[in-house]
């Protein structure tokens, strides 16, 4: 297994040893001791799993505190662009972004502490989003942000996603305080 940083305090890449043969492919998906040495140092509370046509866009999602969430995800299935923001006040990367293609070929993951503001959007019909989470959902204390920000300037690779009603109407960054210290 091999972590890699990225220029967001915390957010790391996970690239899994596969080990691939006639019979098919095996790999650790989670492995708590190389987390800990990595710092990844959580107790996971909730799974969830989503299947998306292509064209889907799901985000800027988050859960304030106390009820902030970290989430381990990757794909199953198909393909996906992941996106995670820096909503950390204090942090020298908030209002940041990075993004990540994840599929159910390249297997990678995406560690997203607490204190991300995450989305993603289907490249894929059919595509099996998988997710661990160190806090179970709280809808008091959900949060979300406007997936096509101006200020943000994420460059999800489509023009008209499929979006909820709910991601239709979030605020945007401008408008957002920060619950999270960094």
């Amino acid at each position: 297994m091999e972590i890699i940083k990225t220029k967001i305090p915390g957010l790391l890449i996970i690239k899994p040893t596969v080990f691939e043969d006639e019979r098919g492919y095996f790999f650790e998906s989670y492995n708590n001791e190389k987390f800990q040495e990595a710092g990844i140092d959580v107790r996971f509370l909730q799974d969830n799993e989503s299947k998306s046509q292509k064209g889907v866009l799901r985000g800027l999602h988050f859960q304030n505190p106390p009820h902030d969430q970290g989430k381990l995800v990757r794909v199953m299935q198909g393909a996906v662009v992941d996106v995670a923001v820096d909503i950390r006040a204090g942090s020298p990367t908030y209002g940041q972004w990075e993004s990540i293609k994840l599929t159910g070929e390249n297997k990678m993951m995406y560690w997203i502490p607490p204190g991300m503001a995450h989305g993603f959007v289907t490249l894929e019909d059919n595509t099996i989003f998988f997710y661990k989470c160190t806090n179970v959902y709280n809808k008091e204390s959900e949060g979300s942000i406007r997936w096509n920000d101006p200020d943000l300037n994420i460059k999800w690779g489509i023009e008209n996603p499929i979006l909820s009603e709910k991601d239709q109407i979030t605020p945007f960054f401008k408008d957002f305080k920060s619950n999270f210290k960094f």
